[in-house]
């Protein structure tokens, strides 16, 4: 059974639903039910040169080159290579995952750069973890998940959850909530970062990758994953995993 778009746009930060279809209408070029019913795949050619967002991400496009797709040997999933302005180079790879539980603080509002926010609720999620014998890493995976477009939702309204994967019968309480991960197919992307070049990794999966690949964005929550502490990195760069749910177009 499909959402109703009012709950869609409410879910997604909107003000009121005629906020979110005024928008919707202005970047996309028609309503969010036409689209539901086909308009995607009339508008995937020309959205580019249309929308502006497509302009915008074309523009970032110039900072990275993405190869053609090959078939990785070890794994046998689809792989792709992108080279970051910087030289680094990245591997896209598109394979199934299971269903993951995590328990998780939500942090409502601005994040964007904000490296000390990321670290004090990290902190208290230790804090609570740690005392219950949640925290084995490496089988522990610390992880954010983004529920909002920060490109279409205000600010103050966006919802961010910072996450440690937890066995499916942990109990939680207080601040600290559950959610299950659906098992699905997910375009994985690993970079090392510094604090301020998150932005850039994602346009380079979405703006670059994507449009490309043969997938489009499939339901589901996008996360990141991190495999390090950055105070331990020679550069101070966190290695991160962009996870996006994807289906075949």
């Amino acid at each position: 059974k499909r959402t109703p778009i009012t709950d869609i746009a409410l879910d997604c930060g909107f003000s009121s639903p005629a906020t979110f279809s005024r928008t919707f209408r202005e970047t996309f070029g028609m309503t969010a039910s036409k689209w539901r019913t086909g308009g995607y795949h009339r508008r995937r050619n020309i959205c580019i040169t249309e929308s502006n967002i497509h302009q915008t991400i074309s523009k970032q496009g110039k900072d990275f080159n993405i190869s053609s797709m090959y078939i990785d040997n070890t794994t046998q999933n689809l792989t792709w290579r992108i080279t970051m302005k910087d030289e680094q180079n990245v591997k896209v790879e598109v394979k199934d995952q299971p269903e993951t539980y995590v328990a998780y603080i939500r942090h409502i509002g601005p994040y964007q750069g904000d490296s000390s926010l990321f670290e004090k609720l990290f902190q208290k999620l230790f804090q609570w973890a740690g005392p219950r014998g949640l925290l084995r890493f490496p089988d522990t995976k610390a992880m954010c998940i983004y529920h909002d477009n920060p490109e279409i939702t205000d600010a103050d309204k966006l919802r961010t959850d910072i996450c440690i994967t937890v066995p499916q019968d942990t109990a939680v309480d207080g601040e600290v909530g559950k959610m299950t991960i659906p098992a699905g197919t997910f375009a994985i992307a690993r970079f090392e970062l510094k604090a301020d070049e998150y932005k850039q990794a994602w346009d380079s999966v979405y703006g670059g990758w994507l449009p490309n690949s043969g997938y489009q964005p499939d339901e589901g929550p996008c996360f990141e994953i991190y495999h390090n502490d950055p105070k331990e990195h020679p550069e101070n760069k966190s290695i991160v995993d962009i996870c996006i749910p994807v289906k075949p177009i």
